[in-house]
């Protein structure tokens, strides 16, 4: 278990197969993630969902995020994990609308992340998000990330995002202001 101070992230369980499955329905939650809803039937997905839980890859660490007091929100994970080059990529969903634009997904982010930095030699962490989704972009921002460039891939286009650790712990011990950044963009 992971804890920051909106959010913990603790390791999948059988028993939010249920929730992910409806998040995995959802339309809108598809295209935030640019995907296609699931097609599959829930026994079939529970099996899937058993097996990863069962026996988990090596290349990926899945979490869910829940509140404080207990309630499963989301899920985020780390995957395409290159121990030569030191990164990994991050993803996350919070499938919770009533949690949307209220700081969950932003603690998330930041809770892995700082997890990711204090305990593996990981140095770079990367993520992708759609260009026209501004939101989890300013959210992203807020958590250290850097825009690096633009992507096309499957049909869709991305913005790459990445924190390094140099410049993550450049934010955590002051030496690097986000406030003073976005002045220094916005002239």
């Amino acid at each position: 278990m992971i804890k920051g101070n909106m959010t913990v992230l603790r390791e999948k369980r059988i028993e939010d197969a249920a929730t992910d499955y409806e998040w995995r329905l959802d339309e809108e939650l598809s295209t935030l993630d640019a995907t296609t809803p699931l097609r599959m039937s829930y026994s079939s997905y529970l099996h899937l969902i058993e097996d990863e839980i069962r026996h988990p890859a090596s290349w990926s660490k899945r979490f869910a995020i829940e509140t404080n007091d207990g309630k499963l929100i989301g899920n985020c994970m780390y995957y395409d994990i290159d121990t030569v080059k030191k990164q990994a990529e991050l993803g996350i969903l919070i499938g919770d609308r009533n949690y949307w634009s209220k700081g969950y997904g932003t603690d998330a982010v930041t809770t892995l992340t700082s997890h990711l930095f204090n305990t593996t030699s990981l140095g770079r962490i990367y993520l992708h998000t759609l260009t026209w989704n501004f939101r989890a972009q300013k959210s992203f921002k807020k958590c250290g990330f850097m825009p690096v460039k633009e992507e096309r891939r499957g049909g869709y286009d991305f913005t790459l995002m990445d924190l390094m650790k140099e410049r993550w712990e450049g934010l955590l011990n002051g030496d690097i202001s986000l406030e003073e950044e976005d002045k220094k963009n916005s002239e």
